[in-house]
């Protein structure tokens, strides 16, 4: 089993090492790690965010883990060579279409959240958002009319194995979300009743369906899903929408559990391995630049991506479980880094991780 690692920039590094740490003490033989330079550190010394070996050893890896990019000092670079780019070119390259998000209030921290406690207590959520279409990836344009206005547009379009495909992954996680007895739960989102691309995309996960009677599929215009996101946030378990769409709701639906400190994410596409579907996997912060090698970033959502990776690219779920629990426990019993409102460094919530593993 092969993990490519790629820590990145800022707190990237330090976050990534606390995350090898617990990999290491699961005792894991079988699985081999390579590091690789991405981002402003790959662009210092080679003079490019994804240089081709760093992408050669992705392609060859079961899974990757991802620390941030970012770099204050590549601003000004022209924006094919900025650090970001690097996590676009892996999509791209990988094929990576799918982008699971969780969301859950872990407990002891309902406060946190600007909603009220009993509301955010009840958050525990996947989001899939698709990643390769819609108006990100679409025609678009800036230009001057006939009559000398500036005019900019982008056109939001899906196929429908392009949507198909996406619904195939959104059942399966609905799917292995299902408590035992119990249907799946899955909640598509669109804006069927104006967008005619929304339409097909509700059309075609309508005829997915069938493939999943297991699974009770609802739907939701993404105008009321952002509500009922802020109002009841507990009816939601699994939700699928598009890029645009998701790009939003995933965003809200991460602080409305508090912080996105502890929120790991996924990005998943078409190729299996011999353990499970290759794929990304990043804490969903960013490199924050103002705090690298101070020793105060929280390595909890890397160390909870590093559960997601073992979980769906390496088929270790019980590993991944126990990473989750250690969490968990960590958290209940008050070790929080500075963004939850604590005094505890990177190492020491690296340590507390450990011991309750």
């Amino acid at each position: 089993m092969k993990i490519a690692c790629l820590p990145g920039d800022g707190i990237g590094p330090e976050i990534m090492d606390e995350a090898l740490r617990v990999l290491i003490a699961l005792d894991m033989p079988q699985v081999t790690v390579d590091r690789a330079l991405v981002g402003g550190a790959a662009y210092h010394q080679h003079g490019h965010p994804l240089p081709d070996a760093t992408l050669t050893l992705c392609k060859e890896a079961d899974g990757i883990l991802f620390g941030a990019v970012g770099d204050p000092t590549c601003d000004n670079l022209e924006r094919s060579l900025r650090p970001e780019q690097a996590i676009l070119g892996l999509r791209r390259e990988l094929g990576l279409f799918a982008n699971l998000r969780p969301a859950q209030c872990f407990t002891g921290l309902e406060h946190l959240s600007g909603l009220r406690p009993e509301i955010a207590g009840s958050i525990d959520l996947l989001i899939v958002r698709e990643l390769n279409g819609d108006v990100y990836f679409g025609e678009k344009a800036m230009r001057t009319t006939a009559d000398g206005r500036r005019e900019g547009y982008d056109i939001m379009s899906y196929a429908e194995d392009e949507v198909r495909r996406i619904a195939h992954v959104a059942f399966r996680a609905a799917q292995g979300r299902a408590k035992e007895g119990e249907r799946g739960k899955l909640c598509s989102v669109d804006k069927a009743n104006v967008l005619e691309t929304s339409q097909l995309w509700r059309d075609v996960v309508i005829e997915t369906a069938e493939d999943y009677p297991d699974v009770e599929l609802t739907h939701m215009y993404v105008d009321n899903a952002s509500m009922q996101l802020v109002r009841e946030p507990g009816q939601f378990d699994t939700v699928v929408t598009g890029n645009l769409f998701g790009d939003i709701l995933s965003d809200q639906a991460s602080m409305c559990v508090g912080s996105i400190g502890l929120l790991a994410s996924a990005s998943l596409g078409a190729d299996d391995t011999e353990f499970g579907t290759r794929g990304l996997y990043e804490p969903i912060h960013g490199s924050a630049p103002d705090i690298a090698g101070k020793g105060k970033a929280n390595p909890m959502a890397m160390i909870l991506s590093l559960a997601m990776l073992l979980r769906h690219s390496l088929g270790q779920e019980a590993a991944a479980v126990r990473i989750e629990d250690a969490v968990a426990k960590t958290l209940a019993d008050g070790i929080r880094g500075g963004d939850l409102g604590g005094d505890a460094g990177t190492k020491a919530i690296g340590d507390a991780v450990l011991e309750r593993l």
